[in-house]
């Protein structure tokens, strides 16, 4: 069984930055796929970046340019470092890990963007 546990997230005004965190037990971290998604309310769960095991990274389209996904196999963390946040980034954000069909979340940490 893994555990994800995220951090980091907060209030912050328009044009504002935030890194979460999201670290991991088990001692296979490195062969993880990572990822972060994003719930705001009212709205369905949406992918919003990737990082594969071999370092690889994804973004959606409206992240691009904004958002950096990182890890640390070393500490077993993922981050999200997220720059020049709008209001419509507001989402409760979860941490994914995937290895092989087995899938693991966490609990979610909030990110409010609001001046």
């Amino acid at each position: 069984q893994v555990q994800l546990v995220e951090s980091g997230g907060g209030l912050v005004q328009p044009g504002g930055s935030l890194r979460l965190s999201c670290a991991a037990s088990g001692s296979i971290f490195r062969f993880y796929n990572m990822a972060w998604y994003r719930q705001a309310p009212g709205q369905q769960r949406e992918w919003v970046a990737l990082i594969n095991s071999e370092g690889s990274r994804n973004y959606t389209e409206s992240v691009k340019g904004r958002f950096t996904i990182s890890r640390d196999n070393a500490k077993a963390t993922v981050y999200l470092r997220m720059n020049s946040l709008k209001p419509e980034d507001t989402a409760v954000y979860y941490c994914k890990a995937t290895y092989g069909r087995t899938v693991y979340w966490g609990q979610g940490t909030r990110v409010t963007v609001s001046s």
